[in-house]
């Protein structure tokens, strides 16, 4: 056995024992050195669709066929505040430039504003443009309303864990699941090996826009969700740059660490979990240990 597949069953192991069924991929993007853990299959994104509408966009932008400092009118109260965040939060209409619409989707996940970007790049326009850069597998489908709208949103507080464990519970009969969002032949859906090949475009680019992939690396740069992975990829000598993505069950984040040596490394995980609960710090360590083991086995 080698060194690299015990590492693999390792990691394996200690996400089974936390209660997680995932797939990470780590590759270094100059070497193409790359370890994984895992099977390849399409899962429900959450947020981790903002990276894709969000080069859509930007591409748009680069073309001259939308304005970075347009006004969009956002209207309030498309969302419960309870876990929104940006203009989810909002109270009154406010007019927002593009670029600030983009900041918000993907510095602060805020909902509202990705919706409000799909109203000027409809999905069908974000789908073709994704095809068109050699992304067509992964597949833009839904407005992110929808992920507010799972029955976890309609139980009381003391009956959360039912939603988690129909969601845990896997495919229905005949059907790809009884939640929507959690279906494959419905849901925003890619693979970690398609979004490994996006991360790569973004920092090594070829085929996208160096001018959106620059904007993009810079936006993934601020993003402050930092509870998953960061706290295990980050330092003064290494800058991580990431997009999260959860929904009941769902665990993800795909990002790129930049180490000051200047070795570059994607990371992304998809992740299930089994555990009923909203908040799993377990489960957030082990992703974070499990990304580190794998990150350092390349380094």
């Amino acid at each position: 056995m080698t060194t690299a597949a015990h590492l693999v069953r390792e990691v394996g192991d200690s996400l089974e024992a936390a209660g997680l069924r995932a797939r990470i991929v780590v590759r270094d993007l100059d070497s193409q050195a790359e370890i994984s853990v895992g099977s390849d299959v399409s899962l429900p994104l959450a947020s981790v669709v903002k990276v894709p509408i969000a080069l859509a966009v930007l591409s748009r932008i680069a073309s001259g066929t939308l304005d970075a400092d347009h006004q969009v009118l956002v209207e309030p109260g498309r969302f419960k505040p309870a876990g929104s965040t940006g203009a989810s939060r909002f109270r009154h209409p406010a007019r927002i430039a593009v670029d600030d619409l983009l900041m918000l989707s993907l510095c602060f996940s805020d909902n509202t504003a990705t919706d409000a970007l799909l109203q000027l790049v409809p999905i069908e326009l974000v789908q073709r443009e994704l095809a068109d850069l050699g992304f067509g597998e992964i597949q833009v489908r839904h407005h992110l309303d929808a992920l507010v709208r799972t029955p976890l949103e309609s139980l009381p507080s003391p009956e959360a864990h039912l939603a988690f464990e129909l969601a845990h519970a896997g495919l229905s009969a005949g059907a790809g699941h009884r939640i929507w969002q959690l279906d494959s032949a419905q849901a925003n859906v890619a693979t970690a090996s398609v979004l490994t090949e996006l991360l790569a475009q973004l920092w090594r680019p070829d085929r996208i826009s160096p001018v959106v992939a620059s904007r993009l690396r810079e936006l993934m740069a601020g993003n402050v969700m930092r509870h998953r992975l960061a706290p295990d990829l980050m330092s003064d000598a290494a800058r991580w740059s990431s997009k999260t993505g959860t929904l009941l069950h769902l665990r993800h984040e795909i990002g790129v660490v930049e180490h000051a040596n200047g070795q570059t490394i994607a990371v992304v995980v998809l992740s299930e979990s089994r555990n009923p609960a909203a908040v799993q710090p377990a489960a957030e360590a082990a992703l974070g240990a499990a990304a580190r083991a794998l990150h350092d086995a390349l380094r």
